[in-house]
């Protein structure tokens, strides 16, 4: 039982292994509720929080409604499956924690400048709405096939999303929204800066990378004499597929999702897949 538990963690994807992660951490939480939300929750309190620093993303995991974390890990399956069409795993973390982080931030200062008290933030939600702000402004005309509905672009799915928050900013405690809209502004900039060629993320990419060598084994490799020759194989076969996908792209981002072939559709849901 464990080893098919432990088989199926390996062989997910980092948006699989996230929701697992939290799944298992939410169970958790059910059984010590009051323990987990003292100290991983983030508080509104700063002289509170800065005993507690690692709750700035420690709260990400934290789910203490069934509704909430259900929400959460839907749009991060789908959504986070398609955000890794485009972008590698890396990218994909930057933008999931940097979107906590941020979302993390912007809750404490709303309560700091306008010195209310309110419950402890706990949630995924700035991480996912990073996501999927970010990828429907990548790809704001790609269409969802949804149950009964139909088809649906992306960015009227994330608009409708952001709006949830954005209602959500009238209520006495309005702290989780600020939390949300801070992950959507984050999201939308940082994808905004790729495209540039500007990697606002890569800093927390390189400290997780610094982080992980503290666990890596460090081998000695046997010194091998290397011959070099002239000639060199080129066998990078996925050029052409990004150059592909990219074409698609820019058809729907001109035309839109109907515009496709068959042929490009299916082309395009095979890539997602993998």
């Amino acid at each position: 039982m464990l080893a098919s538990v432990k088989k199926i963690y390996n062989e997910a994807n980092i948006a699989e292994k996230i929701i697992y992660i939290n799944a298992l951490l939410f169970l958790i939480t059910v059984l010590l509720s009051t323990f987990i939300i003292n100290w991983f929750a983030l508080p509104t309190s700063l002289n509170e929080f800065i005993t507690k620093p690692w709750t700035i993303l420690s709260y990400g995991f934290i789910h203490q409604r069934f509704f909430h974390l259900l929400s959460n890990l839907l749009v991060l399956y789908y959504i986070g499956n398609l955000f890794l069409t485009f972008y590698s795993k890396k990218t994909f973390i930057n933008f999931y924690f940097l979107g906590i982080l941020i979302g993390g931030i912007g809750f404490l200062i709303n309560y700091y400048i306008t010195g209310k008290n309110g419950m402890p933030l706990g949630g995924a939600s700035a991480g996912v709405t990073a996501i999927f702000v970010a990828i429907a402004t990548k790809i704001p005309r790609y269409a969802l096939r949804l149950r009964f509905i139909g088809s649906v672009e992306l960015w009227v799915l994330a608009a409708i999303w952001v709006l949830l928050s954005v209602l959500q900013i009238t209520l006495p405690d309005n702290g989780p929204a600020i939390a949300h809209l801070s992950g959507a502004i984050f999201g939308f900039i940082y994808v905004k800066q790729l495209e540039k060629g500007n990697d606002i993320g890569k800093w927390f990419e390189n400290i997780l990378n610094y982080f992980a060598t503290w666990f890596t084994p460090q081998t000695k490799q046997p010194f091998k004499k290397v011959y070099k020759t002239k000639k060199k194989k080129s066998t990078n076969t996925e050029v052409p597929k990004q150059k592909k996908i990219n074409e698609i792209l820019d058809k729907i981002s001109k035309s839109g999702y109907e515009s496709l072939t068959k042929e490009e559709k299916d082309f395009l849901f095979r890539a997602g897949k993998k």
